[in-house]
């Protein structure tokens, strides 16, 4: 028979209950931070209630009244160099954290609060009402809260979301040197979806001093915890992944400090993440100022005996039974925030004159509509002044060189020179260089540089996006294929796209994400796409497209150079082509924004990129037709090169824009609509595509070349383009 030996986690799991020795023990200036702090984020989300009841609060108001101690007891003593994010529901967490920024270490409950506090309760106020005073200038709302120098990394509207940005901080904390650490916030309903999972495995497998804090108020918006889960007790989640995990009671604030203090000495030592679940609850419903019961999804009786348990109530008995504070002082803290509270309000809302008995957000405080778009991107201050070279004025030592052989000696180069840049994907540190080559050599010289992550794109993406954010380094990430981005697409867009606008503009997200174009390689449907029409729809994405050894070399210097992130998109058919390339000089940079007119012409403006520029080339010489073939190397609308089109199309009135993948995604589809808009009075007829099929690419080699566009298509398209003006054609087919 066979026989079972008991398993065990390898890491410790435990409940952290505080006896009537620690309360003894209690420091009263620990007891009266944490009340200050309480009192404060009660006060602050009762008006935030109130307003969003009046109508004021455009968009929601996720309150956290009844979550106070966890966030005080979390974050009240927390280092300003330390950082934290938050979830969705996050005021508490922005406010605590801001707090132990101004007043670190001691909030005494009997104190005035000061100029500095009241101008952050304005400013946080603010910020969601939508007004330009806000941390975010009206762009975040009550989901997206940031103050940098408090350490408060930004919260965030997407569900877990947040959490591999809090791992690319802590990454960073760790390789700096220092022994700062990372706070992550998220709910039950958060503990089953897979970024945070991938996030717990590579921060456990890497070490970085992450706290995973999960606030369990027992509802996913309606959803009990019970049913969204065969183990309720979401602090098990760690020790799956040898993460040392606490459970505590949320609604006692000096239970979680004291967690914390174990967790932030673990984490300060070196030793890896941890893992704290705080049993709290949200007295009202998920969004606005009723209770859940309202709802009916829970009771009100569940609902009585949970604010019973009250932690600012709890707190205060606590200290009064020890002679700390008397009633009159807490009636006094109380009145003292509500006040507080009743100035900022004052500050930003008056009567309304047109509504009586009415309020109405003061007009001179809202946003230009101007400011709109500012803050998409970089303004590009950054390539003031850098060396710029096309091949043909480049006046270093030129050779005929392998395509991939370049790629790897400019990212070796580009390390070199710059301490900052860190490489980060799956097998770049294996495999003579990842699965091309592209890494080749690297990881022996840059050991802790060049980072071999577990099969996580959402993860480690959402990884290097903290990585930048927290501005001390340059992560490039590598996506083995251009299809693994849907995995991650909640990375790559919600977060690492939208962050610089969405928290104010005025952020730095420099971050350059390399993927390989493979179709033609038999990988099918799952490995084959181009991504350039799904980045060039999406906002805050540069894109580049080499189609030499030599942009190659300045359009990754030039990407890794910019403020914003960049997509650098590369091609399978080019890895094992050659052409002139710097044997010595690695240094400068593709001109931004311009593109490279690789034969001139007057019957039509051919417009392509990558692989495609050859099959284009290789089409105008068979059929003799006298194109104009325009690489255009930057593909995103904020850079790409509208000059050189538009003197061309004013030239040939006729445009043909040329690509190898699926027409669904095709990157043509915006394109040709803005090239309409721009140029429609210089066009002769209707601008013409050349694509793929509808499918993706099937593994068979037949089906695969069907699906694909290669010089042929070209063919067939530069025809139309011709016929379409009243020229011959030798074939014609569908636009």
């Amino acid at each position: 028979m066979s026989k079972l030996i008991a398993l065990a986690p390898a890491s410790a799991w435990s409940e952290l209950r505080v006896t009537e020795k620690d309360w003894k023990a209690a420091d009263p200036a620990v007891l009266g931070t944490l009340l200050t702090h309480m009192h404060l984020i009660r006060a602050f989300e009762e008006t935030v209630v109130e307003l969003a009841m009046d109508g004021l609060v455009h968009g929601p108001a996720h309150s956290s009244i009844g979550q106070e101690g966890g966030a005080a007891g979390a974050l009240a003593f927390l280092r300003a160099s330390d950082q934290v994010n938050g979830s969705h529901r996050g005021h508490h967490h922005f406010l605590a954290k801001s707090l132990a920024y101004l007043r670190p270490g001691r909030a005494d409950p009997r104190a005035p609060l000061g100029e500095d506090v009241q101008a952050l309760l304005q400013r946080t106020l603010a910020e969601i009402l939508g007004l330009s005073q806000g941390f975010c200038r009206g762009r975040g709302g009550s989901m997206h809260l940031r103050w940098a120098e408090a350490g408060v990394m930004g919260t965030n509207a997407i569900v877990g979301g947040g959490v591999p940005f809090a791992a690319g901080s802590a990454w960073a904390h760790r390789h700096a040197g220092t022994d700062d650490v990372s706070v992550t916030f998220f709910g039950d309903g958060a503990t089953n979806i897979g970024s945070v999972l991938e996030s717990m495995n590579l921060a456990a497998a890497w070490k970085l001093p992450l706290c995973f804090f999960i606030e369990n108020n027992r509802y996913a918006v309606s959803t009990k915890v019970e049913e969204s889960t065969a183990e309720p007790r979401l602090s098990s989640r760690g020790g799956a992944f040898n993460i040392p995990s606490w459970k505590v009671d949320g609604m006692d604030a000096y239970a979680v400090h004291l967690a914390m203090e174990q967790a932030v000495a673990h984490m300060r030592a070196g030793n890896g993440p941890t893992l704290i679940e705080a049993d709290v609850y949200r007295y009202l419903h998920q969004n606005g100022g009723y209770p859940g019961s309202a709802f009916g999804y829970r009771s009100k009786e569940e609902e009585a005996q949970w604010r019973n348990r009250d932690a600012l109530a709890a707190l205060g008995r606590r200290m009064k039974d020890r002679g700390m504070i008397s009633d009159a002082d807490l009636e006094a803290l109380r009145e003292r925030m509500q006040a507080a509270m009743r100035q900022a309000v004052a500050a930003l809302i008056e009567a309304d004159p047109e509504r009586p008995g009415k309020r109405r957000i003061r007009p001179d405080l809202w946003p230009d509509p101007g400011f709109r778009d500012v803050g998409v991107r970089s303004e590009l201050h950054e390539l003031r002044g850098v060396r710029t070279e096309e091949q043909a004025t480049f006046k270093g030592k030129l050779e005929e060189r392998k395509f991939i052989d370049v790629v790897a000696e400019t990212m070796e180069r580009r390390m070199v020179a710059d301490d900052r840049i860190v490489i980060l994907g799956e097998d770049v540190h294996r495999l003579k260089g990842g699965t091309n080559g592209a890494t080749r050599g690297l990881h022996d010289r840059f050991p802790d540089r060049v980072l071999g992550t577990p099969i996580s794109e959402n993860a480690f993406a959402g990884l290097g996006g903290g990585i930048a954010m927290n501005g001390r380094f340059r992560p490039v990430v590598e996506f083995m294929y251009p299809d693994f981005l849907w995995v991650a697409a909640d990375q790559v867009f919600n977060q690492i796209g939208k962050a610089r606008h969405m928290f104010g503009g005025d952020i730095r997200m420099p971050l350059v994400l390399r993927s390989k174009v493979a179709m033609g390689t038999g990988y099918g449907s799952q490995h084959s796409m181009d991504p350039a029409g799904i980045f060039a729809t999406s906002p805050g994405w540069r894109i580049v497209a080499p189609s030499t050894p030599f942009d190659y070399v300045g359009l990754m210097n030039a990407a890794l150079h910019i403020e914003d992130p960049v997509l650098v998109i590369e091609h399978v058919d080019l890895y094992s082509s050659t052409g002139l390339a710097p044997v010595d000089d690695f240094d400068f940079q593709t001109a931004f924004g311009r593109a490279a007119v690789r034969r001139e012409g007057k019957d039509v403006t051919v417009l392509t990129y990558l692989s495609m520029v050859r099959h284009s080339l290789e089409a105008v010489e068979k059929t003799g037709i006298d194109a104009e073939v325009i690489d255009l190397r930057w593909l995103d609308r904020a850079s790409l090169d509208w000059e050189t089109v538009g003197a061309s199309i004013r030239k040939t009135n006729n445009v043909l824009i040329v690509e190898q993948g699926s027409t669904g995604t095709a990157y043509g589809s915006w394109l040709g609509d803005e090239i309409q808009r721009r140029f429609f009075d210089w066009l002769d007829q209707p601008v013409l595509r050349v694509t793929g099929g509808e499918a993706s690419p099937s593994i068979s080699r037949i089906l695969e070349r069907a699906a694909c566009a290669r010089t042929e298509e070209v063919m067939e398209g530069l025809e139309r383009a011709m016929a379409g003006q009243g020229a011959p054609a030798r074939a014609q087919g569908s636009n």
